[in-house]
């Protein structure tokens, strides 16, 4: 199935501007159906929920019912009550080790990755106060030419399973690598070491962040269980969607909300305050603008359409930059340099040797010459990018070229463009 590109872009206003958006694994522009319905709560439905009048009605349906019911169709999940918001991703998984807390024991270890601290910060924090153990699934060199290409690899995690293992938490795709993780593999691999350990519970969390712009999740495939995304990332407004499975919810989870509510086995235990009304009911119109992208009326055809579109992209950029005349000017790709599906169109790059140059540098041309918006740093994944091998400040960080599927390939020879002058 080939995208209609134009069609696609059709749906987000500010495209019409020409301004050209390469700071998406940032946020995502918001589809027109996302920001009408948000209007149309505002100005429509906006009262308190659970009330018996008629609009109350209305407006308790469109937050309970029909956010969690679209939100679970972009997890694959089971059951609505296995969804719960959030203001961010962040929040939710800090949510979630509060809900875990009771279960935890001393030595208990939790696997983590230096990816994004959302999916890191919340389980070490949670170690911290129960007295667990943290272990590191680092990422690690794939090229002899290059230090910086590194991935995350599954014979490097299994030897850090044990008979104490209890949470293993890593990304679906890297922010700053793009690189897509086999989930699948990854948990089905896991989960028989452990067996083999004698593990006696473990629990796996994947940041789907950065995966869900470009894949298509299915939590009930990957038997994984908490998952967790931004809509703001994914063609929708600020907030966040987490996934727990159902029988994790009754067995696992404690309420971290009022004591009077009755919520044992909804995910809804874990969210201590509403998130903004109007946003949970804009969220029902990132479903309906990815069907729209493909006639099959499936998730799964539209993000595969996605995904062979999004190669289009990668491809010119990560040619111009991997070109030997850019390796000898000293531009390194951190992370694969390789052109297939198991790599989103997120390129991160740093310029070493002895012309190098600063990320923010090559990121303030952009800026002066306007029109196009990219970003330099280390994306929250700070220890990633502290501990590359060859080291780089990790606030300079790397240059981030971050494309999504609304993206044309005329776009991508702008950048080019300006990052030939950027490098002369």
């Amino acid at each position: 199935m080939t995208l209609n590109v134009a069609k696609a872009r059709s749906h987000f206003p500010a495209l019409d501007s020409g301004y050209i958006f390469a700071d998406n694994a940032g946020g995502s522009q918001a589809a027109k159906e996302v920001v009408d319905r948000i209007s149309d709560y505002l100005l429509n439905t906006n009262v308190q929920l659970g009330a018996d009048y008629s609009v109350s009605v209305v407006s308790t349906k469109r937050v309970l019912v029909d956010g969690p019911t679209e939100a679970a169709k972009l997890f694959n999940a089971q059951s609505p009550d296995e969804v719960v918001f959030g203001s961010s991703s962040t929040l939710n998984l800090e949510n979630l080790a509060r809900g875990l807390e009771p279960t935890i024991q001393a030595g208990d270890e939790f696997i983590v990755t230096g990816e994004h601290e959302a999916n890191v910060g919340p389980w070490k924090k949670l170690a911290a106060r129960r007295g667990a153990v943290i272990k590191h699934w680092k990422a690690t060199p794939i090229s002899a030419d290059n230090p910086y290409s590194i991935k995350l690899k599954i014979e490097e995690l299994l030897p850090l399973i044990s008979s104490r293992t209890r949470i293993v938490a890593f990304t679906a795709c890297s922010n700053i690598l793009g690189s897509i993780v086999p989930v699948k593999e990854v948990i089905k691999a896991v989960r028989a070491k452990a067996q083999e350990a004698g593990a006696k519970k473990v629990e796996i969390s994947v940041d789907c962040v950065a995966y869900a712009p470009h894949r298509f999740i299915d939590v009930q495939d990957w038997d994984v269980d908490f998952c967790v995304f931004s809509f703001y990332k994914v063609y929708g407004p600020h907030i966040s969607g987490l996934y727990v499975r159902g029988s994790v919810l009754k067995e696992s989870v404690t309420p971290i909300v009022h004591h009077f509510l009755k919520v044992e086995s909804v995910a809804y235990k874990l969210q201590p305050g509403g998130p903004g009304y109007e946003t949970v009911y804009g969220t029902t119109g990132v479903v309906d603008y990815l069907l729209s992208l493909t006639p099959e009326n499936s998730l799964k055809a539209s993000f595969d359409a996605i995904a062979v579109h999004e190669q289009t992209l990668l491809k010119p950029l990560l040619e111009f930059l991997t070109d030997p005349t850019q390796k000898e000017r000293g531009v390194r790709i951190v992370g694969e340099e390789t052109v297939d599906l198991n790599r989103a169109p997120t390129i991160s790059f740093v310029v070493v040797g002895q012309r190098a140059l600063k990320s923010k540098a090559i990121v303030r041309l952009f800026d002066q010459k306007g029109g196009i918006g990219i970003r330099y740093g280390h994306f929250y994944a700070y220890t990633l990018v502290d501990e590359l091998a060859l080291k780089i400040d990790p606030d300079d960080g790397v240059v981030r070229i971050s494309l999504v599927h609304y993206n044309t390939v005329e776009e991508v020879e702008k950048i080019i463009e300006i990052l030939k002058e950027a490098l002369a």
